[in-house]
């Protein structure tokens, strides 16, 4: 059925359909492999009196038309004409294009456009045109990651065991429950960042049967490599874990024991920049190398850009103790890609990849020769990237990116679909969470939609049960959220929310992505307050224990590694999509109002993760703000009341 309104003869008022053929199977999603032969087919309403279709395919810069061709008259279906246009890439080969439709019909020739999940019409000649991708896959598929779900670990606050050192300069707060964070005086302040908990790899490692019942196959972990504070984002030596989380052997345990729970481990790679405290930089003398800061004949030197030697220089977002370093740089690539250079090493040890800190400012060629570097010692290595937006038409820096042409990235970290979901059950906003579940969904390859590194929330965000359910941050001061926390009726709400945006995270295709500890009901606002330790011994077992259901769950049923997905049903009160393979569907069903929701089907069907009541035979009652999963056959009618 299509929700279009036809009016005779009025064109301006007619919508069409745009249908994308992989593999014979249509779907909405716009990226094809380079081995697949493109169809695309275009359904316009017979009311239209339609003559003709013709197609142009742009390069991604929009000045150049690439291919023109009339596509073809296939179909009669429910009132629609079927034209089908097979593109022919051979030529032009992987990237990113654009093209729109013109259509000669009984009253007159139009211009076809994107809106939404549909075709409009325009006398005007400018307007958005579809988007198409053509990629072709360097390296297999990280298969061991599909289906599972992503662990990510702030290092420093997760667990105290094992092996540690105290640094010089270093200040442990003893106090691992109740102890507020270091805080600046306000947003944006300067601040060392030297106070520490005392997690290590090893405690982390002695809670590993804890992380894998939640359904978990890849921990991500914060940066692990030498550097001055808790965070790790101003590298200090790259080359060697850093001693207050155990060294590199207890890096190697963890990985060897994360292994044998089917468990791998991925690395967050900040090669953006350095610590000006730093074996590279070297500003305060720490080290016996000789920096960049204190020689241009360091052989470090190179790496930076310096505005004036040696006190200016090109920092990341203007902050001095992290000066930018440029991998472009033959010198500075090589430490990085070469032979037993950093990403090598690591490989070696086993690790199942990297996340990119800020990809958006390395240059493609750097990504791609990390990938490949990581495919050396393991063909199935996964790279993920922190992209905040669409990342398969980002532009960065005046440059197109590549990161889905096949080369480079398996995935990026999937802030469009948080939005979404936040806006969807805060605001009863529909646009956000739309745009998640079809745009941001179909513009990717489908290879890497279920790899996506889907999240409520990360180390940049405040804590989602706080979202959820605390007071708005706006115009309070740090020292007053320090130590705000919600009352139970405000963290009832939260977590009832919680589990609701988590079911919707954990069925939508990409991989759930947890931040320690939310699965346990830690709160928080924006940094620092979004970093606290762990609740061991204080942990909310319900939310555990949902957390669980859906890990088990995911395990249970292959359509969540790479099963089609539609979206069925939006509004403010109501979301429904459905994963399916060639049998059966499963049906995630959100009641986002205040009332029983009433779901029947017509033929057999059961709760799946049990949210709901079955009140008869394929009759279920949705409670208030909950979300649950309907198992039942591929075509079976849904009824909602």
């Amino acid at each position: 059925m299509f929700p279009f309104q036809f009016s005779d003869c009025n064109a301006l008022n007619s919508k069409g359909r745009i249908l994308y053929i992989h593999n014979g199977l249509a779907t909405s999603t716009d990226a094809f492999e380079l081995s697949e032969t493109a169809k695309i087919r275009i359904l316009l309403p017979r009311s239209l009196g339609v003559v003709s279709v013709l197609s142009e395919v742009f390069n991604e810069s929009l000045d150049t038309v690439l291919i023109r061709d009339y596509a073809a008259f296939v179909d009669l279906q429910d009132g629609f004409d079927v034209f089908e246009f097979n593109p022919d890439f051979s030529e032009s080969g992987v990237g990113l294009f654009f093209f729109r439709i013109k259509v000669r019909t009984a009253c007159g020739d139009f211009y076809g456009y994107k809106t939404e999940d549909n075709i409009y019409l325009s006398y005007n000649d400018e307007g958005p045109l579809f988007q198409l991708t053509i990629c072709n896959f360097k390296h297999s598929a990280p298969a061991e990651v599909y289906g599972g779900v992503i662990y990510h670990i702030f290092v420093d606050r997760f667990n105290r065991g094992g092996r540690s050192g105290l640094k010089d300069g270093a200040v442990l707060v003893e106090d691992w429950r109740g102890g507020i964070p270091e805080y600046p005086a306000y947003p944006g302040a300067p601040l060392k960042n030297n106070t520490f908990y005392g997690g290590t790899l090893d405690g982390i490692r002695e809670k590993l049967d804890y992380i894998r019942d939640l359904g978990v196959n890849v921990i991500y972990l914060s940066p692990v490599f030498s550097a001055a504070s808790n965070h790790k984002y101003d590298t200090s030596d790259y080359m060697s874990v850093d001693e207050m989380f155990g060294g590199d052997q207890a890096l190697k345990d963890l990985i060897d024991a994360a292994k044998e729970k089917g468990i791998g481990i991925v690395l967050d790679g900040v090669f953006n920049h350095t610590g000006s405290d730093s074996i590279y930089f070297n500003k305060n003398g720490t080290y016996p190398t000789v920096g960049a800061y204190q020689s241009k004949n360091s052989p470090y030197y190179k790496w930076y850009e310096f505005k004036q030697f040696p006190n200016k220089y090109t920092c990341w977002w203007d902050i001095d103790i992290l000066p930018r370093i440029n991998p472009s740089i033959p010198e500075c690539s090589e430490y990085f890609v070469g032979k037993n250079g950093v990403i090598d090493k690591y490989a070696k040890f086993g690790i199942a990849g990297f996340r990119l800190d800020v990809v958006d400012e390395l240059p493609d060629t750097f990504v791609e020769s990390i990938k490949d570097k990581l495919c050396q010692t393991n063909p199935t290595s996964v790279l993920y990237g922190e992209v905040w937006e669409d990342a398969s038409n980002k532009i960065a820096y005046s440059t197109r990116k590549k990161y889905y042409l096949g080369s480079e990235l398996d995935g990026v970290m999937n802030y469009p679909l948080r939005k979404g979901i936040i806006d969807f059950i805060l605001k009863r906003g529909t646009d956000s969470l739309k745009y998640a579940l079809t745009d941001i969904i179909n513009n990717a390859p489908e290879r890497i939609s279920h790899l996506q590194m889907n999240l409520l929330g990360t180390h940049d965000t405040e804590r989602i049960l706080t979202v959820l359910g605390g007071e708005s941050a706006d115009g309070r001061s740090n020292e007053y959220l320090s130590k705000k926390k919600m009352g139970d009726i405000e963290r009832g709400i939260a977590k009832r929310r919680l589990k609701m945006a988590y079911t919707i995270l954990a069925t939508v295709p990409g991989i759930p992505t947890i931040f320690y500890g939310d699965e346990a009901g830690l709160e928080g606002y924006h940094d620092p307050f979004n970093r606290l330790p762990y609740p061991w011994g204080k942990e909310d077992y319900r939310l555990i224990n949902h957390y669980k259901k859906l890990g088990e769950f995911r395990k249970e049923n292959d359509v969540y590694k790479r099963g089609r997905f539609s979206l069925s049903y939006i509004d403010q009160d109501l979301l429904i999509f459905k994963r399916f393979d060639k049998t059966n569907s499963y049906v995630t069903v959100v009641n986002n109002t205040g009332i029983d929701l009433r779901v029947g089907f017509d033929s057999d069907a059961v709760s799946g993760i049990g949210a709901s009541l079955c009140r008869s035979d394929n009759e279920f009652i949705i409670p208030p703000y909950t979300a649950d999963v309907i198992i039942t056959d591929l075509d079976a009618y849904i009824d909602i009341n």
